[in-house]
C-alpha cells in the first residue's frame, strides 16, 4: 500500500442481474480504473454525462456492484466490507452534493442539518456546530433559519459544513458549483481551498466543467465510456493532452478573445 488515503485499483462496476453479470452480459459502467487520493491534494475527475463518474463515486461508498478490482480506504480493504464496518469508516469520507436546493431537508433548521450526523454518533455539542457554520461563512443568527430562506451559495456552504461535521479526511465533491452563478462559484471554490489548506483534506472533485477543474485540481483524470483515457498533473493534461477525447473536451472550452 501507498500513503494514499483512498486507493482504487483496476476497478470494474457492472450492472445487471447476477447471472447476466457473471456471464459478462451486464452493463459495464466502470472498466479497469485506478486512482489515489492524497492528503492536501485535489484530484479532478472529468467527463461528460454518462461516462461512469457517478458509478465510480457510488463504488467508493459501497453503493455500486463491484465485480473486480479493489478499493482501499485509510489502509483497509473496503471492497466487500460489511455495511456495519463500512459505516464505521463513513465519517472519514464525506460527500458534497451537486444541488444545494435538494440536498438539504427543508423542514430542518440549518443548525439541525449540520448537527444531525453529530447527534447520530453521540458527539453533538452546540458550540461545535456554531463553529462549523462560522468557518463556512454562516452566522449563528442565521443558523435557526431553514434552507428555503437561503441562496444557492449559502445552501452549499451549509452542505459543506454538514460534510465537515465528523472531521473527515476525504471529501468527494460531485459537481459542487455547477448549480451556482459564476460569481458565487468563485466564492465556494475559494472556501474549499481555504478548508483544504486548514485541514489537509483530500478532494475528489468531479465535474464536466474543465474550466473549474483547471482552477482547483492538482491532478486530473479524464473519463470516457467507463475508462480513464488520460491521467496526469493539471498542467500535463491541460497543456499537452495526449488523448483525442481530452483534446476534444479542451477544444470545447469557451474562449474570450481580447483585442
Amino acid at each position: 500500500m501507498t500513503d494514499a488515503l483512498i486507493e482504487v485499483d483496476d476497478l470494474h462496476v457492472t450492472y445487471g442481474r447476477r447471472g447476466a453479470v457473471s456471464r459478462g452480459r451486464g452493463v459495464q459502467a466502470v472498466r479497469g480504473v485506478s486512482l489515489q487520493l492524497h492528503a492536501g491534494r485535489t484530484l479532478g475527475l472529468v467527463g461528460e454525462s454518462g461516462c461512469g463518474k457517478s458509478s465510480l463515486i457510488r463504488a467508493l461508498f459501497g453503493l455500486s456492484p463491484i465485480v473486480a478490482g479493489t478499493v482501499h480506504a485509510f489502509g483497509e480493504d473496503i471492497t466487500n466490507l460489511p455495511s456495519r464496518r463500512r459505516r464505521r469508516l463513513g465519517g472519514r469520507m464525506q460527500m458534497v452534493f451537486q444541488d444545494p436546493y435538494s440536498a438539504l431537508d427543508p423542514r430542518m433548521t440549518v443548525h439541525e442539518i449540520v448537527a444531525e450526523p453529530l447527534r447520530i454518533t453521540g458527539r453533538y455539542v452546540r458550540d461545535d456546530v456554531n463553529d462549523l457554520l462560522d468557518r463556512v461563512g454562516v452566522s449563528a443568527e442565521m443558523a435557526q433559519r431553514r434552507p428555503g430562506e437561503f441562496s444557492g451559495g449559502q445552501r452549499q456552504r451549509v452542505g459543506i459544513a454538514r460534510a465537515l461535521a465528523l472531521n473527515p479526511q476525504v471529501l468527494v465533491l460531485d459537481e459542487p458549483v455547477s448549480a451556482l452563478d459564476v460569481s458565487i462559484q468563485a466564492q465556494i471554490l475559494n472556501l474549499l481551498d481555504d478548508l483544504q489548506q486548514e485541514f489537509q483534506l483530500a478532494y475528489l472533485f468531479v465535474s464536466h466543467d474543465l474550466g473549474v477543474v483547471r482552477h482547483v485540481a492538482d491532478d486530473v483524470v479524464v473519463m470516457n465510456a467507463g475508462e480513464f483515457v488520460e491521467t496526469g498533473t493539471m498542467s500535463e493534461v491541460f497543456d499537452a493532452p495526449q488523448h483525442a477525447y481530452t483534446q476534444t473536451l479542451l477544444a470545447s472550452i469557451p474562449r474570450v478573445d481580447i483585442e
